[in-house]
């Protein structure tokens, strides 16, 4: 089993809302998933995010792969690690 991080519809048509899940890579779009960790929002300016960061770093930290639209939302609202 593989683990995705990829964003789940929800809404209504024309009103878009996602979910950004923990999910198993075979499990349909909008179907089964492991965790919730977060929301997108595309609608609102600016796009509004909110992300369980801890839980994002462990499905990380375990083997996830994010798709590379979370990726992109990953690399503009996750705080980076303090690097010496």
């Amino acid at each position: 089993m593989s683990v995705k991080i990829r964003l789940a519809r929800a809404g209504t048509k024309k009103r878009p809302f996602y979910r950004i899940v923990a999910a198993d890579s075979e499990s349909p779009r909008d179907g089964r998933f492991l965790e919730k960790l977060g929301t997108y929002n595309p609608m609102v300016e600016p796009a509004a995010i909110t992300l369980q960061e801890e839980r994002v770093k462990y499905w990380l930290g375990v083997g996830a792969q994010a798709t590379t639209t979370v990726k992109s939302i990953l690399k503009k609202n996750l705080s980076a690690p303090a690097s010496a």
